[in-house]
């Protein structure tokens, strides 16, 4: 049993591997988090809309459904509760079509404690952050790096940066999904104006432009999947 505080943040453990959830439960609990474990999709999906977890944390292989229909059906719903998904899949065809069908991350079994608790932080700090910064008119700042989304204006340790136009869209989809990873085909369809068509050759020039630009440890690379805003150490 769990020693959370009742007003703890709630993580919905979506795994049939009785060793593994085991594993990921420990890990919760040394940081003090609610948790429940759901070993079937079905579970899964009527947890999540009756619980409101803060946080999902879901294996793909499950007994009753492909682990991404739960992604699908929580999307249906919320557009921003954190869906990580924790799964032996190694593909990159795997992970695209997680993260295009709404899931926020992806980490490959087996994997360290470390890292899973690393993105759970991340995943909760983003919807701790959420209200304010959905705001229009909002400013993001992390680390040096500020954006002033009403003006427009970009800063670097209070030096403005000067972007192009589908730089300063591209920064500002990262900056909004602070921790989510954003596949190549997301920000292809997002970043670029009505009318225009983007390419993945062009994206990667563009993104390695704004990489040197705004600082190349805030945004990391995905290779073969897209571009993910960190936080700054």
């Amino acid at each position: 049993m769990s020693d959370a505080l009742p007003d703890a943040p709630l993580v919905l453990v979506v795994e049939d591997d009785a060793p593994i959830a085991s594993l990921v439960c420990a890990a919760l609990d040394s940081r003090g988090l609610r948790r429940r474990v759901c070993a079937t999709a079905a579970e899964a999906i009527t947890a999540a809309a009756e619980l409101a977890p803060q946080v999902i944390l879901l294996d793909l292989g499950l007994p009753d459904a492909d682990g991404i229909e739960v992604v699908r059906r929580v999307r249906t719903w919320s557009d921003d509760l954190p869906i990580i998904v924790v799964s032996a899949r190694a593909d990159d065809t795997d992970k695209i079509g997680a993260l295009d069908a709404g899931a926020d991350d992806y980490l490959v079994k087996p994997f360290s404690v470390g890292e899973l608790l690393a993105r759970v932080r991340v995943a909760l700090r983003r919807v701790a952050q959420e209200p304010a910064g959905a705001a229009e008119g909002a400013a993001f700042e992390n680390g040096a790096l500020s954006i002033d989304y009403a003006s427009g204006i970009v800063r670097l340790s209070g030096e403005e940066v000067h972007l192009t136009p589908i730089e300063h869209r591209l920064l500002a989809l990262l900056a909004r999904n602070e921790g989510k990873v954003l596949t190549h085909q997301y920000l292809l369809e997002h970043a670029w104006g009505e009318g225009q068509v983007g390419d993945l050759a062009s994206l990667r020039v563009i993104m390695a432009s704004l990489r040197k630009k705004v600082g190349a440890g805030l945004i990391q690379t995905h290779v073969g999947v897209g571009y993910r805003m960190v936080q700054a150490e």
